[in-house]
């Protein structure tokens, strides 16, 4: 009979030797529902809000905002929390169930202000599951595979992400309501629940009662810190890809009628989603050999780029097409190469709070930057948004360049 202790190092070296463990594999099962579920209420919202409830861009960048500053919250105490419990896969599990249930829920909005629970309800606990889930899939591989198992989990999670609009889109064709997608999107919603609960593997950690927040933020390195302020700063110009709906569905509707400006919008989300893939595994399986701060602040430029891109946009199919597929070019290399660049940088017992604190960091940023993009276009026009974003895009790459000298690895990692 093998024991425990046997079991538990079989399990470390098997983790050693590859980077596809069985957790690294459900956490991307659930990854790709999850998306599946509420990038189809994401896909749909910003036509739902325009159409039925009349809301302006301003609005949709306050509900975005306000959702993505209330997940930096939840992101902060639940990755701390995990450190502090040693339980990493209740906290995902109840989160991404949540989530589930807050996004169906939006069927029953009948104001933008129904909405803007909906949805920040959703992102709360999106925000508390996903810095338990980050956790969890850096304790189950080696230090080498962090960038391969990021990477790995990032591309199921956009795969999700791809065939949701055109899910969401064939539903429309169909005849079937927004309300009545936002009712489908429960079913991946909790598919993904199931993945966690069949997949992965946490493995046993001791509670830590006597740990307190705010000594816990003051144990982590320097070298984290001065990356977190980088990457807030970035934050500030990273808004939320429903406002690039939005501007493209703006820039059709000019030549287009209404249903079809709303369909190639669709349409141009989904390339977004594709490229945002592929970059996403590209940018993990680089990582190791050409270092995550480097390709992080290429995914930057990127980003910037895509920004003034958007400002100066024309309605034109080719240059659309272009720039969205730079956009999730872009996003795809910050959201693997974001996580993989912390999990280098903490020790192994803070990892839950340093990834809170990174998730805090980027959701204070997010809400601030959709709010004001969605601000500025409503007074300015979209261009003055857009280059408002780009503009802290530049400064933070100026700052990941002048501070990598303090980005020292953890001995942990």
């Amino acid at each position: 009979m093998i024991s425990r202790h046997n079991r538990t190092e079989k399990t470390t070296l098997d983790s050693a030797n590859r980077w596809l463990t069985r957790t690294v594999l459900g956490i991307g099962l659930a990854s790709l529902f999850s998306d599946l579920s509420h990038e189809m209420a994401t896909a749909v919202l910003p036509f739902f809000l325009a159409q039925q409830i009349a809301a302006s861009s301003f609005v949709l960048g306050l509900i975005e905002g306000l959702s993505d500053g209330l997940a930096s919250y939840f992101k902060l105490i639940g990755g701390w929390w995990t450190d502090r419990t040693g339980k990493r896969k209740p906290v995902a599990v109840i989160g991404y169930t949540l989530t589930a249930l807050a996004t169906s829920s939006l069927a029953f909005a009948n104001s933008w202000v129904t909405v803007l629970v909906s949805r920040c309800s959703a992102w709360a606990a999106r925000g508390g599951r996903t810095e338990a889930r980050n956790a969890l899939l850096v304790d189950s591989v080696d230090g080498r595979h962090y960038g391969r198992a990021f990477g790995f989990e990032r591309s199921m999670d956009t795969i999700g992400a791809v065939f949701a609009p055109l899910i969401a889109l064939a539903l429309v064709a169909l005849g079937f309501s927004y309300r009545t997608i936002f009712f489908v999107a429960l079913v991946p919603g909790l598919l993904a629940v199931i993945a966690l609960l069949l997949f992965v593997r946490e493995a046993g950690r001791r509670a830590r009662p006597e740990r307190r927040l705010f000594a816990d933020l003051r144990q982590l390195p320097a070298g984290f810190r001065d990356y977190v302020l980088a990457v807030g700063v970035f934050g500030l110009g990273q808004f939320a890809p429903t406002l690039l709906i939005l501007r493209a569905s703006e820039l059709l509707s000019a030549s287009n009628p209404a249903s079809v400006s709303a369909q190639l919008s669709i349409g141009f989300y989904v390339l977004f989603n594709v490229a945002q893939a592929g970059s996403a595994y590209l940018f993990g399986s680089l990582s190791h050999r050409l270092g995550s701060i480097y390709l992080l602040a290429s995914s930057y430029v990127c980003f910037a780029l895509a920004a003034i891109g958007f400002a100066f946009a024309n309605g034109q199919i080719g240059s659309l097409t272009a720039l969205f597929a730079l956009a999730g070019f872009a996003v795809g290399g910050i959201e693997a190469m974001e996580p993989t660049a912390a999990a280098e940088l903490l020790p192994k017992d803070y990892r839950g709070t340093g990834y809170g604190v990174l998730g805090a960091a980027n959701g204070v940023g997010d809400f601030l930057s959709s709010t004001a993009v969605g601000g500025l276009w409503a007074s300015f026009g979209a261009g003055a948004g857009f280059v408002f974003a780009a503009l802290f895009n530049i400064v933070s790459v100026v700052l990941l360049l002048l501070l990598r000298s303090s980005f020292k690895p953890s001995s942990e990692s």
